[in-house]
């Protein structure tokens, strides 16, 4: 049999030979150990509402019990819509698109789209749901990307945006500048002298 982790090894220690951290200072803590099986979520309620709630509180003015303060505050209760209060605690990371239009996160491919190859997105995600993400890019609204399924068929192939097409050239900068290197090499090419017309115009000189 295999060895035991360290919670499995260690031994319990009574609390009056620790020291005063160690002991059990806080009622709330008392009860749910003492029902530790069964039922200590719902004695942690009662005990919050009829030890800790309803009872005064001196940091409180007044001395007033924090179900009166809250009872008594005269401004009024703002309740925020769901979609807000759950978009603030989703988790964002950065990813780069890769060549084929996806980004790899947490060992899937999700497809973004082609229109972002080689583009940084940001990855809006909640933790314990990962089989749909939320996709943010400047100057775009957000957009959901799935998990990507290969099957057994594909699709006709998306076209690729134009700034990633093959653009017909006109001209080629490399041919211009070799053409003109080439005219300023004639420019400064001297002239070739002929010997025999120079002799020619020598001996009528005789």
């Amino acid at each position: 049999m295999g060895r035991r982790g360290r919670a499995g090894q260690a031994q319990a220690k009574h609390p009056a030979g620790e020291t005063g951290r160690a002991r059990l200072q806080h009622p709330a803590h008392a009860t749910v150990r003492q029902h530790r099986c069964g039922g200590a979520a719902q004695l942690f309620w009662v005990w919050l509402d009829e030890c800790y709630q309803n009872k005064p509180h001196s940091a409180l003015a007044g001395n007033v019990s924090p179900e009166t303060a809250y009872r008594s505050d005269k401004k009024a209760v703002k309740f925020l819509d769901p979609d807000v209060v759950a978009n603030a605690f989703l988790h964002c990371e950065s990813r780069k698109v890769d060549k084929s239009g996806c980004i790899s996160f947490e060992g899937r491919k999700y497809e973004v789209g082609l229109s972002f190859i080689g583009c940084t997105v940001d990855v809006i995600y909640d933790p314990a749901d990962i089989a749909e993400l939320t996709i943010e890019y400047a100057d775009h609204a957000p957009w959901k990307a799935r998990q990507l399924v290969i099957g057994e068929r594909t699709g006709p192939r998306p076209k690729l945006p134009e700034r990633l097409s093959p653009q017909s050239a006109d001209s080629s900068r490399l041919l211009a500048a070799a053409t003109q290197q080439k005219e300023q090499r004639k420019t400064r090419q001297a002239p070739v002298v002929s010997y025999r017309t120079v002799r020619k115009e020598g001996n009528k000189g005789v």
